[in-house]
């Protein structure tokens, strides 16, 4: 069947920006292997911001073991869920929220498309927002000076940088990842040789136990600050592979690539939150610029310089993806300019939380819990869905409503909308005033309330994952054979 929807052709012969949009790309633009995912899915995890997490886990009020346990579990599984979408890009070549049609109808996959743009907008912003904090830190520190103009400056260069990479595309990402990769690697090794003085296991081993909900709230936190941030964009990356790849590289090396950093940092960052109150406290307002005070003075710039690309790493998949989705909800225009739009939202927000917000801990757990049960929903249905798959896609009809996709399937819809209801109804979020009528549910379903044991478990991101995951399983077994048939 003929596409009904404009795409944006493949790049032009010595062009340096990519043209391609969200059609699927062509075979003869496809190459590379599995392995090579490594790079942009280390590099957009290795940042220093992971040692941070360490401090927002034991605020859970769990001990050193309870953490590291749910940290592993958390990161490694949230990852492996990235892992199982990414399949879907090698199979259909095209981007993630693209191929999300295939479970919700072309026109119905316009909601988790918009949904998908919110949290990368939010992400990139986020990421942004510490590189300019910490860039103040590390000037104040020096005697430099870290007050407004330093802000401005490291808020333009670390924006231009993003937004360059997200506007010029694929290979440019691909090739500052590999750079990133390597030169954040090797700094923040050594960053931890410096800091490792200021471990205190006497201190750490005798942090107290927590609760079965504190471990499940930190649990649940730490997938949704890694692995379940991704999700809406792990097969981006994977499209240009040919489709001859395997499949299990495909999985193992985006779950390895992505994990292992984050792993590694999450354990340093537990053994020195845990030996040092005031350096946890201080983590909450400034998440990267506070790891800063165990340093040499010496070593502050090359600090800064890991902090800023590790956080850029990030920024840069999620600009790109942004792009992406926002393409894929229904604005019409080339893939470089959705880049250009995101990135001028991902300024001004910046210069909100920078220049007139307050505690930064607060709003991105706030912003964390609110969009990732939607997200989460999201990820069930798809997950199920390319776990029913046999066949690859049938690439023309993800852009044509009359296709064997559809234009609105109401189950996996119903599925999102009910998981996020009953989700919201299941965490609480005192971040944000405007937030506190979460929870709702916690009362009646007899589980404490909004101040009980269980308000701070991060429950309704659990629930709303298996309701979209167990509901495709069961209701959408049959339209999926019968799309593969037809």
């Amino acid at each position: 069947m003929a596409r009904t929807e404009e795409v944006t052709p493949a790049a032009a012969a010595g062009s340096r920006i990519e043209l391609n949009g969200i059609e699927v790309i062509a075979e003869s633009e496809r190459s590379g292997r599995p392995r090579s995912l490594f790079w942009p899915w280390f590099a957009s995890n290795i940042s220093v911001l992971g040692v941070s997490y360490g401090a927002f886990t034991l605020a859970f009020g769990v001990s050193f073991a309870q953490a590291a346990i749910a940290g592993v579990v958390g990161i490694v599984v949230s990852f492996a869920l990235c892992g199982v979408i990414a399949l879907a890009g090698k199979r259909g070549s095209a981007p993630t929220m693209v191929l999300s049609r295939a479970a919700f109808g072309v026109n119905g996959n316009r909601l988790t498309a918009g949904l998908s743009w919110l949290l990368t907008v939010g992400w990139e912003t986020v990421l942004v927002i510490l590189a300019t904090l910490a860039t103040a830190t590390v000037f104040t520190r020096l005697g430099w000076g870290g007050g407004t103009g330093t802000k401005v400056v490291a808020l333009i260069v670390v924006s231009a940088i993003t937004v360059l990479a997200g506007v010029a595309g694929f290979t440019v990402v691909m090739r500052l990842q590999t750079v990133i990769t390597v030169v954040t690697a090797v700094l923040t090794v050594i960053y931890m040789v410096l800091a490792a003085g200021h471990i205190h296991w006497s201190t750490v081993s005798s942090l107290p136990a927590g609760s079965t909900q504190n471990v499940i709230g930190a649990l649940v936190f730490l997938m949704t600050g890694f692995g379940l941030g991704w999700v809406n964009a792990a097969a981006d990356y994977s499209r240009y592979l040919p489709r001859a790849a395997s499949g299990r590289g495909v999985f193992g090396w985006t779950t390895f690539a992505a994990a292992l950093g984050p792993v590694v940092l999450l354990i340093f960052g537990l053994l020195l939150a845990g030996s040092s109150q005031s350096l946890s406290g201080a983590i909450g307002a400034d998440p990267i610029g506070a790891l800063t005070t165990l340093l040499p003075t010496w070593f502050l710039v090359p600090f800064a310089i890991a902090a800023v690309l590790g956080l850029i790493g990030g920024a840069v998949l999620d600009i790109y993806s942004s792009g992406l989705a926002l393409l894929t909800a229904g604005v019409r225009i080339p893939r470089y300019l959705a880049a250009g739009v995101d990135g001028v939202i991902m300024v001004a927000g910046t210069i909100y939380v920078v220049f007139f917000g307050s505690s930064f801990i607060g709003e991105f757990q706030g912003f964390l819990i609110t969009l990732g049960v939607p997200i989460a929903a999201w990820c069930g249905v798809m997950l199920a869905d390319v776990a029913l798959r046999r066949r690859d896609y049938a690439q023309d009809e993800l852009f044509d409503p009359r296709g064997r996709y559809g234009n609105v399937r109401l189950l996996p819809l119903t599925l999102v909308v009910a998981g996020t209801a009953v989700g919201w109804g299941l965490v609480t979020n005192t971040y944000a005033g405007w937030l506190d009528w979460q929870g709702y549910l916690l009362g009646p379903l007899g589980l404490g309330g909004r101040q009980g044991g269980w308000a701070f478990a991060g429950l309704g991101i659990l629930v709303a994952l298996v309701i979209g995951l167990v509901g495709t399983l069961v209701g959408s077994a049959g339209t999926v054979r019968r799309q593969e048939s037809g």
